[in-house]
């Protein structure tokens, strides 16, 4: 166990560590930068990540993040509702919204099946899905989750339990390379992907 000078440091140090891809020099260094800084410039980066977690809120129709109980997509009069493009989390949707090549709306899985992680279908966001299909005038879905094999599983399972619900269901045309994870995707690739995408059906092998 490493020695520090504060104790009031090293609880910082711990603290900063748990945050993906932050080890221990880097804890260390953050925490020594934000000891430089004024009390005020402290207290704001502290109330910032406080907010972040008590204030934020999750959309009440498509869960994405927002700062209101209807997010800013869904509360638009131009977006098109009869379209729904279905993706894995928060970082999809701001990929997509990037390409400016998409005008309808989102659904937020909160995740995709994941056996080895122990995340199965009910853990997901899935039955809120067909409600809203139930619910609205929804023409489309778009299967936009990732080429991994468990993006691959998740819109299987998508598939089978929207083909019964008079649904166009369509997926992201060829272009992402199989095995990448959509935020990582360039947009003008992905934007072509989402122009040109395909009935969902035509991804089986013949």
């Amino acid at each position: 166990m490493e020695e520090y000078p504060s104790k009031l440091l090293g609880k910082a140090i711990d603290q900063l560590n748990t945050l993906p891809g932050v080890g221990k020099r880097t804890a260390l260094r953050l925490a020594l930068f934000l000891l430089r800084q004024s009390k005020a410039e402290v207290t704001d980066f502290g109330e910032a990540i406080i907010k972040l977690r008590t204030d934020i809120n999750y959309c009440k129709q498509c869960y994405n993040i927002s700062d209101e109980e209807i997010c800013g997509i869904c509360s638009n009069p131009k977006r098109i509702d009869e379209q729904i493009c279905v993706v894995e989390d928060i970082r999809d949707v701001m990929a997509i919204e990037n390409t400016a090549q998409f005008r309808g709306k989102y659904h937020v899985l909160g995740g995709i099946i994941s056996p080895m992680d122990g995340i199965g279908p009910s853990d997901l966001r899935i039955e809120e899905l067909i409600q809203r299909l139930e619910r609205d005038s929804v023409e489309e879905v778009i299967l936009a989750l990732s080429t991994t094999m468990e993006g691959d599983t998740t819109n299987y399972y998508l598939y089978k339990q929207l083909k019964d619900k008079n649904v166009k269901v369509s997926t992201l045309a060829q272009g992402i390379a199989s095995g990448d994870e959509l935020e990582f995707a360039d947009e003008l690739t992905l934007g072509r992907s989402i122009i040109n995408r395909i009935p969902y059906e035509s991804t089986f092998a013949k």
